[in-house]
């Protein structure tokens, strides 16, 4: 059985009213020109050569900071990735493009190390949308399941869990335990959730109701209508976006399988269902091919992240300087909840390890 909400109304109700209250607040980053870009990216590269720092930047990041991460010996990749290059490199300080669970991951996996981020005000809908006093709570109702939490989650709720997973082996993990009867709970997107639950066949599946204020804006029918206008063209869409879109998808994956599956598939037309940011990513490795967006509020309409996410958009070039050069914003996490929180990624690890063996 699956619930889909796990608070009760008014809890849940307030949740969503906190979260929109905080995006409201979200201030709304300004583009700089090429030519400021390239100022900021000369002193930015000088202080990460001074500080023995590397830049890692997620792909929903703007593409200036995406560059600025490949020309200077950094990475751009997906949460976990990010994580796993901070942890490979030789580098004392670890620069993280992208939002807070990102920061506090890299520093779970990377305790020795300093982690820094342009900002530390970026944050994450799925993140506010599963508290972890309520997320516990609820786990201690259901003490036989096991506890699976996607990586966009506070290092509080990854403590909690047995188990912390990406969307690229998530489908993976579940199975696994659910062949061997094991009931689970699953936090914090709904529509990841319903995604694995519908592939895996899980049956005893507890889903909390969470969701991506980016991905879930995705319109069906708005979808339809641009797929008729682009027959030739194929979907691609990640496994946060709601169901109705997921179906009409000819891929459904993580960042990096999007990006793959572009570079790898024959049309050469593609309707992309999930941030913006992907775009550079994509164009770079598949210059050739066309990409479009797959549409959010509509013809006329507005929306507060309308296939980009607000929070990403807080990563600058600018405050990505300030940061430097006033050693600013560093990730902290208490070193008890550290431990705790890595035992789940390793259990992840070292899941995804015995499946590439």
């Amino acid at each position: 059985m699956t619930i889909l909400n796990p608070n009760t109304e008014s809890e849940y109700a307030a949740e969503r009213t906190f979260v929109k209250s905080y995006l409201d607040r979200v201030p709304v980053s300004s583009a700089i020109s090429d030519a400021q870009a390239d100022v900021l990216k000369v002193k930015i590269k000088q202080l990460l050569a001074e500080r023995n720092a590397v830049l890692v930047a997620h792909y929903y990041t703007n593409a200036q900071l995406q560059s600025l991460a490949e020309e200077s010996g950094g990475f751009v990749a997906d949460s976990l990735e990010m994580a796993r290059f901070g942890n490979q490199t030789d580098a004392e300080t670890i620069v993280v493009a992208g939002v807070k669970f990102m920061g506090e991951t890299a520093k779970i996996l990377n305790p020795e190390k300093t982690i820094l981020m342009p900002t530390l005000e970026a944050t994450c809908s799925l993140d506010l949308g599963c508290p972890s006093e309520s997320f516990s709570a609820f786990c201690d109702d259901h003490p036989r399941h096991e506890v699976v939490v996607y990586a966009n989650t506070s290092a509080e709720v990854k403590a909690r869990a047995d188990w912390v997973v990406t969307s690229a082996i998530a489908l993976d993990l579940v199975e696994h335990l659910a062949s061997q009867g094991k009931p689970v709970i699953w936090a914090p997107d709904k529509h990841l959730g319903n995604y694995i639950q519908k592939q895996t066949g899980a049956e005893d599946m507890l889903i909390w109701d969470g969701a991506c204020i980016v991905h879930e804006e995705f319109k069906t029918r708005a979808l339809e209508q641009m797929l008729h206008l682009h027959p030739e063209a194929a979907i691609l869409a990640h496994p946060e976006s709601p169901m109705a879109i997921l179906e009409q998808a000819e891929v459904v994956g993580s960042t990096t399988q999007i990006i793959k599956a572009a570079c790898e598939r024959p049309e050469g037309k593609f309707i992309v269902a999930t941030d913006a940011g992907i775009f550079y990513k994509m164009k770079q490795l598949a210059p050739e091919k066309e990409f479009i967006l797959a549409p959010t509020a509509g013809e006329g309409a507005t929306c507060r992240s309308c296939a980009s996410c607000p929070w990403m958009g807080m990563n600058t070039l600018e405050n990505l300087h300030e940061t430097l050069l006033n050693n600013l914003n560093e990730v902290r996490v208490d070193p008890v909840l550290c431990r705790k929180a890595m035992l789940p990624l390793q259990r992840m690890l070292d899941f995804r390890q015995s499946q590439t063996a």
